[in-house]
Parts: structure tokens; C-alpha cells; sequence
């Protein structure tokens, strides 16, 4: 399993159009081939910065998702409400404790 974690940061006027258009795609994210799981943080202290925590059984499904025409809309939308420049991690789960 690979975990994708993205840190997202927005112009505050843009916080509003970032969540509206996420609740309009996570479902589709989420039923991407491989996804397993889709989280999405805000930050406590600022409220500009969002993380979003993806789950894929291999690093083929991510790339085929970030390839995907899906990806394309979400990014090309997303993308523009940006006050930085965003980062990504794709890292292994070690261990999980529930």
C-alpha cells in the first residue's frame, strides 16, 4: 500500500470553492481503481492550509490516477485558489494502530 499526502494551501477568498468542488469529487476519488481510502485534514492554526491523505494498493493506481482525466479536472480546477505552491509525499504505511 502506498499513501499519497498532499499539503494544499489557499488565498482565504478561495477556501469556499476548494470545499464546495471536493464534496462534488471525493466520491470519485475515492472509487478511482486502487483508492482505498481519501481523508481530508484543515489545518487548526491556519485555516488555509489543507492535507489530503489518499490510500492506494500500489503506486501503479496512483499514477494511473494522476494520468487520469479525473485528476486533470480536479487539478486544472483546483490549482487556481492556490496562495503557494503545494507539496506531496507518497510514502509506505509502517504501522497502524486503531
Amino acid at each position: 500500500m502506498i499513501v499519497r499526502i498532499v499539503k494544499l494551501s489557499f488565498h482565504q477568498e478561495n477556501i469556499s470553492a476548494f470545499l464546495e468542488n471536493f464534496e462534488q469529487m471525493k466520491v470519485l476519488i475515492r472509487n478511482a481503481p486502487g483508492n482505498r481510502l481519501l481523508e481530508l485534514y484543515q489545518d487548526k492554526n491556519n485555516k488555509n492550509i489543507f492535507f489530503t491523505y489518499s490510500y492506494w494498493e500500489r503506486e501503479q493506481d496512483l499514477e494511473n490516477y494522476r494520468q487520469s482525466a479525473l485528476f486533470d479536472e480536479v487539478w486544472t480546477f483546483t490549482k487556481k485558489l492556490f496562495n503557494n505552491k503545494p507539496e506531496a509525499w507518497s510514502v509506505d504505511k509502517l504501522v497502524s494502530l486503531e
